[in-house]
């Protein structure tokens, strides 16, 4: 290993270097919650200072296995953002309950740690590896509440599911490594590029990892029909865990998509391109139409975790097409980063209506929170709206630029576009059910007032006006996602 290397993946050592530290300082000054907190925050700022100065000059480490350019550097800030929000939303939550906020820290960012891997991986076994550092912490984040049954519940279901396309995924890499000869994403592009031109066939051996690495990662993403476990897991999860696990795999599951699909995988799009177009119209259609069906909040926000993961599809769909390639990407990345901001917003309003233990999610919570706590509904509606794609918020540019990249590529995902249009209409109703219960429905009793935490509203506000800007003024993001797109595609 060279300095030049070292220099090179200095933000992800950093990242594991703060989690360290978070572990450190626990045991320094145990049970003290604002040290935790404080070497967290100043740890995450460090590493995205580290990605900005390195992300300026594109580089690779360990002999071109491990890559930076402007997806790596755009993607590790999204990461580094979100799980920043979420340190702000859990201290409330965590502490009514009694569970340790230092070792939720330091799980968070050993996690981070594992999504930037993947941001900058350019080796299939680095794509592995990074995929298992995100999703181990998420195991550990699910059954945080050991002593809640559905907590344990879902985070079982959750490891044995993931444990599982895990296992898949790797079957997948192994058929693509042993009949390819590399584990270069490049030179997997470049070996099947001979194939793509039709001077030799697509062997049954090679169809069969393609198949094995759709499957794997269809699981990652909860996309329809390996979304099972989603439901449970985000339902019996703490409220901060569920908004994470709800956007950070998700999107460092788009991020390994990217890598491998578009990256590795790319020569051979005509060949896998159907599939995600059959995936993008069953997830967002079955995650809208049964999230109509619930009456927990949480559990309705789960649905459309996956109903959204639909929609992220299309991009990817609308890029194997030649005449959207660059659009379907820039819709992509654009998407990931409204719908972290939009998202995380809503579980953690949901949060903090559960500081007092006891609080369930379901719709009757909600019911007179427009008279009782006029901010947090408030926040409740944009959030809702902006998931809806009701303008000007970050959802709707987001559903605008990813339907126009559709419709631009025409074919199967020109088809994608209607369906994308009808399902936000369905998906209307359930969002707006809860903006009915906050300001036209009494609530039963007369609930406890509610005490909201400095960190917590902050951070409610914070992603409130990132939802709005990115709506308002989409051109702030939009030549940052360009660059990264397009740096993919070189």
């Amino acid at each position: 290993m060279s300095w030049a290397d070292l220099a090179t993946i200095a933000p992800l050592a950093a990242a594991i270097l703060v989690a360290g530290l978070v572990i450190l300082t626990d045991i320094a000054l145990p049970g003290r919650r604002v040290p935790a907190l404080a070497v967290s925050f100043i740890g995450l700022a460090v590493v995205a200072g580290l990605a900005i100065a390195v992300g300026v000059h594109p580089a690779t480490a360990f002999g071109g296995a491990y890559r930076v350019d402007d997806l790596t550097t755009y993607l590790d800030l999204l990461f580094v953002a979100v799980i920043a929000l979420t340190l702000m939303f859990a201290p409330d939550y965590l502490a009514a309950r009694d569970l340790p906020l230092p070792e939720f820290a330091a799980v968070l960012i050993f996690a981070l740690s594992g999504v930037m891997l993947i941001s900058a991986s350019a080796d299939l076994v680095i794509l592995f590896l990074g995929l298992e550092l995100m999703v181990l912490p998420g195991y550990l984040l699910a059954g945080f509440a050991k002593r809640d049954a559905l907590s344990t519940e879902g985070a079982i279901k959750y490891f044995l599911l993931g444990s599982f396309s895990s296992a898949i995924f790797l079957f997948g890499l192994a058929f693509v490594w042993g009949l390819t000869g590399t584990t270069r994403i490049d030179g997997v592009a470049a070996a099947l590029k001979a194939i793509a031109g039709g001077s030799t066939p697509l062997s049954p051996g090679l169809a069969m990892g393609l198949a094995f690495l759709t499957t794997g990662v269809a699981f990652k993403i909860a996309a329809v029909p390996f979304h099972y476990w989603t439901p449970d897991a985000y339902q019996g999860s703490p409220t901060p865990v569920t908004g994470y696990l709800s956007v950070v795999p998700k999107i460092g599951a788009f991020a390994l998509i990217l890598r491998l699909f578009v990256g590795a995988l790319g020569p051979l799009s005509a060949d896998w391109d159907i599939i995600i177009v059959l995936l993008a119209a069953a997830t967002m259609t079955l995650g809208n139409l049964v999230a109509l069906t619930q009456d927990s909040v949480k559990r309705m926000l789960a649905y459309s975790s996956i109903a959204h993961t639909g929609y992220m599809l299309i991009g990817l769909a609308a890029w194997s097409s030649p005449n959207s390639r660059i659009e379907g990407l820039e819709g992509l990345l654009y998407y990931g980063a409204a719908y972290a901001f939009m998202n995380l917003g809503a579980f953690a309003v949901i949060a903090a209506l559960q500081r007092r233990t006891g609080i369930s999610s379901q719709l009757e919570t909600f019911a007179g929170l427009g008279r009782r706590e006029p901010l947090l509904a408030a926040l409740m509606t944009l959030f809702l709206l902006s998931l809806t794609g009701i303008p000007p918020t970050a959802g709707f540019f987001a559903k605008a630029y990813i339907i126009l990249a559709a419709v631009q590529a025409g074919g199967p995902a020109g088809i994608l576009a209607v369906i994308a249009v009808l399902n936000a209409a369905v998906a209307a109703f359930y969002y707006l059910r809860v903006v009915v219960y906050m300001f036209m429905r009494d609530p039963r009793g007369e609930p406890a007032p509610l005490v909201v935490g400095r960190l917590m509203r902050s951070g409610l506000i914070v992603t409130a006006v990132l939802t709005v800007l990115l709506g308002l003024v989409p051109g702030l993001l939009l030549p940052i996602v360009g660059n990264a797109a397009r740096a993919l595609t070189l």
